[in-house]
């Protein structure tokens, strides 16, 4: 039975990342992303890297029916679910006195509201998924940031969010863990990728994390034993304090 996992934000970065790595171990992926060419073009280079089969769902996440379409979408082709990837986020900066709460409302809905909406849906497929690998079960992987465990200015509502998925995933694994569902947030510091371009006159893309760094860590995280959970992997960056971004 071929293992399959849905990637959220899978067209560029570390959804991208991940997804490589899962088609080379012979995954069936559901990738999704907003741009659908894009996306086409990503599910070509991971067939080739050996994905068993590419479901491509183009969706913006701040859509509420966009985790429906998914988890259906997924459903469809693959009938159970071995890895849940909740990557896709936006990144946002502002102080708490002046920032927009138009802006705040779509943090929320991406980084938050979507992985809960798609967590949800997918906990069925989950249960498959366990019940299919005995000794192995399902896993959640959820990309948070060390912003979620070190506050740090101008970053509230992202880091906010962050440390929402932190509880939520503590949270799955109070309530599924000994079914043999167990989630994990990883949280970085800066990673080099466009969503930290804003920011590299300050700190140099040659001194970030790179995209394997974090890719390593889901790999090791979904060869795991059903008997272990690891709730949270905090990622700092060297020369860095450890203690933010």
């Amino acid at each position: 039975m071929t293992d399959s996992a849905l990637v959220t934000g899978a067209s560029r970065g570390i959804g991208l990342g991940i997804a490589r790595r899962l088609a080379e171990r012979g995954y069936g992926l559901t990738i999704t992303a907003r741009d659908r060419t894009r996306l086409d073009q990503v599910a070509a280079g991971l067939r080739d890297a050996g994905a068993t089969d590419v479901v491509v769902v183009a969706a913006d996440m701040a859509d509420p029916e966009a985790s429906h379409a998914l988890v259906a979408a997924h459903e469809e082709h693959f009938g159970s679910l071995r890895a849940l990837i909740l990557n896709a986020g936006v990144g946002t900066a502002g102080s708490i006195g002046e920032f927009p709460m138009r802006r705040f409302d779509k943090t929320v809905a991406v980084n938050l509201t979507a992985p809960f909406a798609l967590l949800q849906r997918a906990l069925p497929l989950l249960r498959k998924g366990a019940e299919e690998n005995p000794g192995r079960g399902a896993k959640v992987v959820a990309v948070s940031s060390i912003t979620g465990v070190y506050a740090e200015a101008n970053l509230a509502v992202y880091g906010a969010t962050k440390a929402a998925l932190l509880s939520l995933v503590e949270t799955l694994n109070a309530e599924e863990s000994g079914s043999g569902i167990s989630a994990t947030a990883i949280a970085p510091g800066y990673v080099d990728t466009d969503m930290s371009e804003w920011t590299k006159d300050r700190i140099p893309a040659d001194t970030m994390l790179t995209v394997n760094d974090v890719v390593e860590l889901v790999d090791a995280v979904l060869r795991l034993s059903d008997r272990a959970v690891l709730s949270k992997m905090v990622l700092s960056r060297a020369g860095a304090s450890g203690y933010g971004a």
